[in-house]
């Protein structure tokens, strides 16, 4: 009963926000009732950050079984870039409760007791992997993990966040499969580039190719 209501609670977040989320309807899509949803994880505030602590876990705990530690350092960082990518591609109400929970500027987050110790081992994991990668040559610098997976999750959340809009604005379908393809190339390129000192090109960079009517003056 308690996974159901949390299943149902994560989906009407993420559709609705926090505001416009009725605990009637997830109630309904539990096949519970408010009494029951009360008991089992309080009220709508309560119920909200269980789900965002919920979300949180679910990524890291996957980011975890990654195994980058015994990777290569630039395959370690390819596969972190490749697995953020799709994993925001495969949970779009993770990032919907992102947004909910920014424009609350983290006020329910930082009730969370859990949250900070989630993430600091997941920030030492890279930690090793970018120390690993100056020690054998791979990187030129030793980068501070939490702005470099900022920077990762930065090039896919804005992508996929602002798809709509920047399709609208440049003309192109950015949700189409070869164009997800060519982000992802772009973002894995970019950030190997960054760390190694090295041409995107050694990355099999595709720099997109301008269509003579993109250069057309209207």
């Amino acid at each position: 009963m308690r996974l159901r209501i949390l299943e149902a609670a994560k989906q009407e977040f993420a559709a609705h926000g926090l505001a416009g989320a009725r605990v009637d309807r997830i109630a309904a899509n539990a096949d519970a009732n408010k009494r029951m949803l009360y008991y089992h994880v309080g009220n709508k505030e309560d119920l909200y950050l269980e789900v965002l602590e919920g979300a949180y876990e679910k990524i890291r705990a996957e980011e975890r079984a990654l195994d980058l530690e015994h990777l290569d350092p630039p395959e370690a960082i390819g596969r972190l870039i490749d697995f953020t990518w799709n994993y925001f591609l495969r949970n779009p109400e993770f990032l919907a409760l992102l947004n909910t929970e920014n424009l609350a500027k983290a006020k329910h987050l930082k009730r969370s007791t859990k949250v900070k110790s989630m993430h600091s081992p997941f920030v030492e994991m890279i930690r090793t992997v970018v120390t690993r990668g100056v020690e054998s040559g791979d990187f030129r610098v030793a980068v501070d993990p939490v702005q470099l997976y900022i920077s990762i999750a930065g090039l896919a959340f804005f992508y996929l966040s602002n798809s709509a809009t920047l399709s609208v604005i440049f003309g192109r379908d950015l949700l189409k499969k070869d164009a997800r393809d060519e982000r992802l190339e772009h973002m894995t390129a970019l950030v190997l580039a960054a760390l190694t000192g090295k041409s995107t090109a050694a990355f099999g960079s595709a720099m997109p190719v301008l269509r003579a009517a993109e250069h057309r003056v209207v």
